[in-house]
C-alpha cells in the first residue's frame, strides 16, 4: 500500500496530500485510490478497532495534485458536507495556462454538461437539459512566454470545470490533453499543470478555522517567481 501524506490529522478530520495520477476513488478493485490508501494509514494505526470510517468529502480529478479533505467520523462529515452545500469550504487552484488573455482578472459563470461516453464536459445554454451552472474566479499571476500561472477559486465542482471554463475563453491548461488544442495531438503523457494548493473550511467539531496550503510540484510550475518564493 503506497504511503499516505498527511497534512494534518485529529480525531475528526483528515487532511492529506493527493499525488497526481491517484483517483480520489476507484471503482477498480486492483487500483489503489485515495480512500483505500487513508483506509489502510488508519487501521494500520488502530488495527485494534477493525475497519474505519472514512467520509469522502470532496474529490480531485485523477490527473490533478492536491489537498483532500477526509471525515473520521458520520458526524464530521455531516458537518463538513454541509459547509460544501452552503458555500462556505473555499478551494484555490493553482494552474497553468496557454496563451494570452487581456482580462487578467476574472468571474467566469457558464453551464456545462458531461457527455458520458467521451467522459468531457462542455459548455451549453442554460435551457439544454440537464445543465449545471459553473462558477469560477480566475486571477493570472505571471506571464512567462505564451504560458501563464492562475489562481483559480472554485465556487462550484462541475466535472472537469476548471479546464472546460478556462479552456472556453482560450486559456487552456498545460498538458491537458482532453481540453488543450495544442496537446490533443501530442503522442505520449503529459502532466496536467494544475493544483488544488489551498483549502478553508471550518472544523466541524471545534469551529476553528482551518487554511492549508501546499505548492504543486510539477516541473511545469517551476518557472514562475511566485512558486519559488513560496517553496
Amino acid at each position: 500500500m503506497a504511503k499516505l501524506n498527511v497534512i494534518f490529522e485529529d480525531d475528526a478530520i483528515l487532511v492529506c496530500k493527493k499525488e497526481a495520477g491517484i483517483p480520489t476513488q476507484s471503482a477498480k478493485v486492483s487500483e489503489k485510490d485515495m480512500v483505500s490508501i487513508a483506509k489502510g494509514y488508519l487501521f494500520e494505526k488502530n488495527f485494534q478497532k477493525g475497519e474505519p470510517y472514512l467520509g469522502l468529502i470532496h474529490r480531485l480529478d485523477q490527473p490533478v495534485e492536491g489537498i483532500l479533505l477526509l471525515a473520521k467520523t458520520p458526524e464530521s462529515a455531516k458537518l463538513l458536507s454541509r459547509q460544501i452545500q452552503e458555500g462556505k469550504m473555499q478551494k484555490k487552484y493553482l494552474a497553468v495556462t496557454c496563451g494570452h488573455i487581456s482580462q487578467k482578472k476574472d468571474v467566469l459563470t457558464n453551464y456545462l454538461i458531461k457527455e458520458n461516453r467521451s467522459n468531457l464536459s462542455k459548455v451549453v445554454g442554460e435551457t439544454v437539459k440537464d445543465a449545471k451552472l459553473a462558477k469560477l474566479e480566475y486571477i493570472i499571476l505571471e506571464e512567462k512566454g505564451e504560458q501563464n500561472l492562475v489562481e483559480i477559486n472554485l465556487f462550484t465542482g462541475r466535472h472537469h470545470q476548471i479546464r472546460v471554463q478556462l479552456a472556453h475563453i482560450g486559456m487552456p491548461l498545460w498538458g491537458d490533453t482532453k481540453y488543450n488544442p495544442l496537446f490533443k495531438e501530442r503522442s505520449g503523457w503529459f502532466q496536467i499543470a494544475l493544483c488544488a494548493y489551498q483549502l478553508e473550511f471550518e472544523h466541524p467539531i471545534t469551529n476553528k478555522k482551518m487554511i492549508f496550503n501546499i505548492m504543486p510540484t510539477s516541473d511545469s510550475f517551476k518557472k514562475f517567481d511566485f512558486i519559488k518564493k513560496k517553496e
